[in-house]
């Protein structure tokens, strides 16, 4: 047990004198370390109680400097800032804001920006994919093409401009109906079974571009059940036979612009098309069938469809000068294709607007030359004679049309998110 004696040997012991002057040398931080080792050190030698202040850190001074606006002309105080009052000074928080105008901010980024958000949290994600969002889109310049229209038809999209592009193989299990009203995928690489699979989810079309692509009769046959379609283009299309083309012609009974053009087509194709187009068809494309088109097949048209306005039977060298005696019939008709009927007879093209009173636009590529065209065009005031290479019959995006909204957009609406290059 310690003595009195002790405890006076224990302060002047000399190495507390180099321990002091060790602590002078020492950070702040480190003193406080030797003072509590001390500390215990002192006590488990029942150290009188005189000598603990000795060790002991002083009592914490209050800072008299005034920091900030809510410390002005007051004493510095430590104290917890509710969350409430740091949100109300930092401004309004972005969890407080509604879905609704979340959705309309998100509304005018493009398609790579969108894309970032819906990484930022789960509420965000759900904002960045909700259909209303993606009702029109156009994923042209897309790298990885079968995981974003993947991603494109689970978020609901209604309007699809996809052309020239690669499509790999796409999954469809557990996918339902999709709302699809206009879609565009011409001139892709895309397979028959996904092509198959897209069109069987489909049953909303509207207008539909499969320009250049290998069917099936499966396809054909899916497009049928698309009461709704209105313009339909298969324009240079192949592998299908005619009897399921026969069919959807029957169905579709709402459609008004058929570009079927240059199709791998036999006579028993353009008959399945003369004798069963709808009567609701008002533009026609049915040029590239040389051979196969024949002044009877012109005459059961016009007998089916007495309301065309557009015409293109281009490169049919079966029909002769005869046929504007049946083609006159048509009283709506103000644009007129006869490019590259060679048997038809310059002769025959004088007086056209006494033959046709409503004719705006007459192409005959290939019939008149630079000579007779000037000529021409003075004997038939009002039309305009080869001003239109292209047909713009049911295309998306008609390279004869400039549109107001640019590349982006399909049958003159505008596709609203897209990517920007």
């Amino acid at each position: 047990m310690a003595t009195p004696q002790d405890s006076t040997l224990l302060q002047d012991l000399p190495c507390l004198e180099v321990q002091d002057s060790f602590f002078s040398k020492l950070n702040e931080s480190n003193k406080k370390k030797w003072r509590t080792y001390l500390i215990e050190d002192l006590d488990t030698e029942c150290t009188p109680n005189e000598l603990i202040p000795q060790w002991s850190p002083g009592p914490k001074r209050q800072r008299t400097i005034s920091k900030g606006k809510e410390n002005d002309n007051n004493h510095f105080v430590i104290s917890k800032r509710s969350r409430k009052r740091k949100e109300s000074l930092s401004g309004i928080s972005w969890d407080h804001l509604p879905d609704e105008l979340i959705l309309k901010i998100l509304f005018f980024l493009p398609l790579q920006d969108l894309l970032k958000t819906s990484v930022v949290c789960r509420r965000w994600h759900r904002l960045a994919f909700d259909e209303s969002l993606w009702q029109s889109v156009d994923l042209v310049g897309v790298t990885k093409m079968a995981p974003a229209l993947q991603q494109v038809l689970k978020a609901g999209v209604r309007r699809l401009r996809c052309p020239h592009s690669f499509i790999d193989n796409l999954h469809f299990m557990g996918m339902c109906t999709l709302p699809m009203t206009e879609m565009d995928l011409s001139g892709s690489i895309i397979s028959t079974q996904t092509l198959e699979g897209i069109i069987r989810h489909c049953n909303l079309l509207e207008c539909l571009s499969l320009e250049g692509l290998q069917l099936s009769d499966d396809i054909i046959s899916g497009l049928s059940r698309n009461p709704l379609l209105r313009q339909l283009n298969l324009s240079g299309c192949f592998n299908f036979s005619a009897e399921p083309l026969a069919h959807m012609l029957q169905t579709c009974a709402r459609l008004e612009q058929l570009n079927i053009s240059w199709c791998d087509f036999t006579n028993n194709h353009v008959k399945s098309v003369v004798n069963h187009i709808n009567s609701t068809v008002t533009h026609l494309n049915l040029s590239g069938y040389r051979d196969g088109l024949t002044l009877d097949d012109v005459k059961v048209l016009v007998t089916r469809c007495p309301n065309i306005q557009a015409l293109d039977l281009s490169d049919s060298t079966q029909l002769m000068s005869d046929c504007f005696l049946v083609l006159c019939e048509l009283k709506q008709l103000l644009h007129l294709s006869l490019s590259r009927c060679y048997h038809i007879h310059i002769a025959a093209l004088t007086n056209l607007r006494k033959t046709f009173p409503t004719l705006h636009y007459l192409d005959v590529f290939g019939l008149v030359n630079d000579s007779h065209l000037t000529s021409l065009r003075k004997e038939s005031p009002g039309i305009c004679i080869n001003s239109l290479p292209f047909s713009a019959i049911a295309r998306p995006t008609p390279a004869n049309i400039v549109d107001i909204f640019g590349s982006h957009s399909m049958w003159n609406r505008k596709v609203r998110l897209r990517i920007r290059l």
